[in-house]
């Protein structure tokens, strides 16, 4: 490897929809920073479907959250990295039992959860600093889509502007627990974000909009409003069951992918971006990110 640096991070995402396991191997090449993922795993525990219903994880799903974080640990161990870390987001931040379930994990397997806020969360995926391979003078609109909510992250010539979540999901939006006024909410504070800014382009995370990406055949290239648009619509005259016949999707992506494409075009508009940029990143990426920055 020569004068190469290696470090390697691990990161766990609980998200609303499905629960991830980053392994990556970090690069330092002199002045040059190589982010090499080794391993990704994603479990589609559907833990939203639990805390935004009945308002706390049951208890098939907790003992199923639990052996998903066993294997995660030993993984972990074996590819021993420097740091790791596991962060829950709205599924247990919603969850009456959360805290229990996060003293539960530590004293089965050895892992430590913490149970992160809204705001945390958008800075962990706006570490991943995706602007800084952008145009420097522009402005653009970091949205990340989850089950439980949506982080929305506005940076202009390189340096954030504002940051806030909302609690906007597809898992949400999918029990039809997304008022009007929560809607109205949001695309006001787009609105009012961005009126000062000239946004050239939206950057979209998040395991839906990678897949709408592939779908549309646009990958290595901006996504244009018009075509996910029109995918969108496509989508919504579609079953689950005929989304998966179709388009060859997995049923616990088939029933999102809709409200998602919703909640992006929403945030688009409201924003006035006309593409939006698709790097395939996401809240474990910038948690490695994170973690590299914090120990240099």
């Amino acid at each position: 490897m020569g004068t190469d640096t290696l470090f390697k991070y691990a990161a766990v995402d609980i998200g609303s929809n499905a629960v991830r396991l980053l392994l990556c191997n970090v690069v330092e090449d002199g002045q040059i920073t190589h982010y090499n993922k080794s391993e990704l795993i994603r479990i589609p525990l559907r833990l939203g479907e639990d805390a935004f219903t009945i308002g706390k994880i049951s208890r098939e799903r907790a003992k199923k959250l639990l052996k998903t974080l066993e294997a995660f640990k030993l993984h972990i161990d074996v590819f021993e990295p420097i740091a790791y870390r596991a962060c829950a987001t709205a599924s247990l931040r919603a969850s009456k039992n959360g805290l229990t379930l996060v003293s539960d994990i530590r004293s089965h397997c050895g892992l430590k959860v913490e149970i992160i806020s809204g705001k945390e969360e958008a800075q962990l995926i706006y570490a991943n600093h995706i602007e800084q391979q952008l145009e420097r003078n522009a402005g653009f609109l970091y949205i990340d889509v989850g089950g439980g909510s949506t982080e929305i992250t506005l940076f202009s010539r390189g340096e954030c502007i504002s940051s806030k979540s909302f609690d906007i999901g597809t898992l949400r939006l999918l029990h039809h627990s997304v008022s009007e006024n929560h809607w109205e909410e949001m695309k006001e504070w787009v609105r009012a974000c961005t009126n000062e800014y000239f946004i050239s382009a939206a950057i979209g995370s998040g395991g839906n909009i990678n897949k709408i990406h592939k779908l549309i055949g646009k990958r290595g290239h901006p996504l244009d409003y018009s075509a996910l648009r029109s995918l969108y619509k496509e989508l919504s005259t579609l079953t689950v069951d005929e989304r998966v016949d179709k388009w060859e999707l997995n049923p616990d992506r088939a029933d999102v992918i809709v409200p998602a494409a919703k909640i992006f075009l929403a945030i688009m508009k409201s924003a006035k971006a006309s593409s939006i940029i698709v790097p395939q990143i996401g809240l474990a990426d910038g948690i490695v990110h994170d973690l590299h920055e914090r120990s240099k």
